[in-house]
């Protein structure tokens, strides 16, 4: 069964993100906002999760699951290392609509899909899903819809289409213009945009100093 929480009521926010968090330990799926589009997540680090977040949107692991984090500092403990590119980006664009794509710390006990040893990072532009990272910390996040359907932008179209198969859904109204977020690979040393999004190449090539090509 699943529960709704209005979290533009401060009680309702905090009861919800409380359930949120208790559902995401026990190996649950809850649906949350950001700055792009609503999106259903899971504990990075438990694989049955993220397998069934992936169940749930009718979706394989070819299609690896993005990772959402709290804060900056995050980052360091998932990836091999952190290149100048990266951080100077992450100054830049985070948090908001940019997600890197980087070498995964080889230590790392997760399963996100067929990352061939990479994983895709984000830090969301919204207090709610800000809360939530930060008290259960890494989650594995992928837009709130059945595959090939419209993403969610709010919670309602998120339960019309997930339903029982999440057991939280924190509502924070209506999200943004429903742009996903510019996704830039700093795997092979030169950058590569792999999906353009709110982040312009323009943008982001001003922060490096050199042009940036989309991925061939």
């Amino acid at each position: 069964m699943s529960t709704v929480f209005d979290c533009s009521s401060p009680d309702k926010r905090k009861a919800g993100l409380a359930a949120a968090a208790n559902a995401v330990r026990a190996g649950g799926l809850v649906v949350l906002p950001t700055d792009t589009v609503y999106g259903i997540g899971a504990d990075a680090f438990d694989s049955e999760a993220v397998r069934s977040l992936l169940a749930a949107k009718g979706r394989g692991p070819d299609m690896p699951v993005p990772v959402l984090v709290g804060s900056w500092s995050t980052v360091d403990g998932l990836v091999m290392s952190v290149p100048e590119q990266a951080r100077a980006l992450i100054e830049a664009f985070w948090p908001g609509g940019l997600s890197l794509v980087l070498p995964q710390a080889p230590s790392l006990n997760w399963n996100l899909g067929e990352t061939r040893g990479t994983v895709n990072l984000r830090m969301p532009l919204h207090p709610v899903a800000l809360d939530l990272l930060r008290e259960v910390g890494p989650m594995a996040v992928s837009s709130a819809n059945h595959t090939g359907q419209p993403p969610a932008t709010n919670a309602e179209e998120a339960e019309a289409q997930l339903g029982d198969r999440v057991q939280v859904y924190l509502d924070g109204g209506p999200s943004g213009e429903p742009v996903a977020s510019t996704i830039v690979d700093l795997t092979q040393g030169t950058p590569r945009v792999l999906r353009d999004g709110a982040v312009s190449r323009a943008e982001l090539s001003d922060v490096l100093g050199v042009e940036i090509e989309a991925d061939r």
